[in-house]
C-alpha cells in the first residue's frame, strides 16, 4: 500500500540544509495496522505529510497503491490525497460554522459525487462511529472525543485506500482516548489499512506494528529484536 525507499526530506535556506529524513524507508503492506513512533523533531511529521502528498521528497521513491506519487505535480497529488488518502488530526480540524453533516460532506463535494451518493455516505459514517443522531449538532456542542469521531466519520465517508492519523487521541482524556482507539481497531478489522503517528506507548502496543523513528530514520522494531536494544541505548 505505502513503499518508500531511501527517502529524504531537505529544507533549505541560503545558509543552511537540514534534512527531515535521510535514507527513509518502510513498507506498510495492505491491510496493516501500523504505529509510528519516536522524539520530537525525529522526523515523524514529515513523513506524515509526505505519506498523505501533502509534501514531495527531496530524493528516494515513494509508491503508494502502487504507483510512484514521490514527483507527481499538485493537481495529481491533489486527486490521488481526495481519492485514496484519509487524515485524522490531532486537533479535529472541524468546520466551526457548518454542522457535523456538512463537516463531514466538504472533502465529499471535491468528488463530483451526486447529492444522494453523498447522503449515504455522509449517513453510514456518522452511524459508523455512533453520531448519526447529532449529525445537526455544531463542533463546540460536542465532547473532544465526540469531535474526533466526527473527524474519522469524515475520512471513512470517502472510502479510503490509506488512512494516516496523526496523534488521533492526543488532545482527548484517557477514556476518551481508549475509545477512539477501539473505533480505529474495528475500521482497522474491516480491512482498512492505517498508519497512526502517536506518542503513547499504549496505544502504539495496539497496533500490529511498531516503527520507531529517531533523526529522520526508521528503525521496525518488530523485525528484528538486535534493533529495539539499540534504540533503547539512543534514547537513554
Amino acid at each position: 500500500m505505502l513503499k518508500m525507499t531511501h527517502l529524504s526530506k531537505a529544507f533549505r535556506t541560503e545558509v543552511v540544509e537540514t534534512y527531515a529524513l535521510r535514507d527513509f524507508s518502510i513498507h506498510v503492506r495492505e491491510g496493516e495496522f501500523v504505529a509510528v513512533t519516536g522524539p520530537s523533531g525525529s522526523g515523524k511529521t514529515t513523513f506524515l505529510n509526505i505519506a498523505g502528498l501533502l509534501e514531495t521528497p527531496t530524493g528516494g521513491t515513494y509508491e503508494l497503491d502502487g504507483q510512484d506519487v514521490g514527483a507527481l505535480g499538485d493537481d495529481a497529488r491533489s486527486h490521488i490525497r481526495n481519492q485514496k488518502i484519509g487524515f485524522i488530526f490531532q486537533a479535529f480540524n472541524l468546520i466551526p460554522d457548518l454542522n457535523i453533516y456538512d463537516n463531514v460532506d466538504v472533502p465529499l463535494r471535491y468528488r463530483k459525487m451526486s447529492s444522494a451518493e453523498r447522503k449515504k455516505r455522509i449517513t453510514e459514517a456518522l452511524e459508523r462511529v455512533g453520531l448519526s443522531a447529532r449529525m445537526r449538532h455544531y463542533p463546540a456542542e460536542l465532547s473532544g472525543g465526540q469531535q474526533q469521531r466526527v473527524a474519522i466519520a469524515r475520512a471513512l465517508a470517502g472510502s479510503p485506500k490509506l488512512l494516516l492519523a496523526d496523534e488521533p487521541t492526543g488532545n482527548l482524556d484517557t477514556q476518551m482516548a481508549r475509545a477512539v482507539m477501539q473505533l480505529l481497531e474495528d475500521i482497522h478489522r474491516d480491512g482498512a489499512t492505517i498508519v497512526m503517528v502517536t506518542h503513547d506507548p499504549e496505544l502504539a502496543a495496539r497496533a500490529q506494528r511498531n516503527v520507531h523513528v529517531i533523526d529522520g530514520q526508521v528503525v521496525d522494531l518488530g523485525e528484528d529484536p538486535k534493533l529495539h536494544m539499540n534504540v533503547s541505548r539512543i534514547s537513554a
